[in-house]
C-alpha cells in the first residue's frame, strides 16, 4: 500500500532535486529540469512557477 505525501513535501523534495541536477549539470536548462521535476513529483502550476522564480533569482553577492 503507498502512502500519500502532502503536497509541502513534494515541493521540497523537488526543489531538492533542481539544486542536485543544477549542480550535476550545469549546462541544462531550467525549464527542462522544472518539466522534468513537475512530472516526477506531481507539481502544480503554481508550485512549479514558484520553484522557477526561486531558481532563476542571483546567487547573493559575497
Amino acid at each position: 500500500m503507498s502512502t500519500i505525501m502532502p503536497q509541502s513535501e513534494l515541493v521540497r523534495k523537488a526543489a531538492a532535486f533542481l539544486a542536485e541536477q543544477r549542480s550535476q549539470t550545469p549546462g541544462r536548462s531550467l525549464a527542462s529540469l522544472l518539466d522534468e521535476a513537475g512530472m516526477r513529483f506531481n507539481l502544480t502550476p503554481l508550485d512549479a512557477a514558484a520553484l522557477e522564480r526561486l531558481f532563476r533569482k542571483e546567487p547573493p553577492a559575497e
